[in-house]
């Protein structure tokens, strides 16, 4: 499958949808530290430890506004099932992927780069 025909069957984020979403994220620290009120949305910050926790708020908004703003989009676009499956897709996602990867820092520990699985394989060739 191309990639470009898998961009045009994705439901959820693209790679279009991601850069500007990612774009945004970048933004906020810088847009933070020449506003402290972030044109008069927040209360200004004092230091590095508030400047952390409105920063930390501000991603917080921008994910659950980006979570809800593409249900909401896909209810239009599809219908409501659609919306709402895609919706508890994202936020089961982290969930999955701690049950599927949280033996591979582990591994990475014990120099296993490759999936030692590979390594089993070859022994039954020989």
């Amino acid at each position: 499958v191309t990639h470009d025909h898998k961009e045009e069957i994705k439901i959820g984020y693209n790679l279009q949808r991601k850069v500007v979403l990612m774009a945004l994220w970048a933004v906020l620290p810088l847009a933070l530290l020449v506003d402290p009120t972030l044109f008069g949305l927040m209360q200004p910050y004092e230091g590095l430890r508030g400047y952390a926790r409105s920063l930390g708020t501000l991603w917080l908004i921008l994910g659950l506004g980006g979570l809800v703003f593409r249900t909401v989009h896909l209810f239009f676009l599809y219908d409501v099932n659609t919306g709402l499956a895609w919706c508890a897709k994202i936020i089961t996602d982290p969930f999955n992927d701690i049950k599927l990867y949280w033996k591979s820092p582990l591994a990475l520990m014990r120099g296993e780069l490759i999936d030692p699985m590979l390594a089993v394989k070859e022994n039954r060739r020989h």
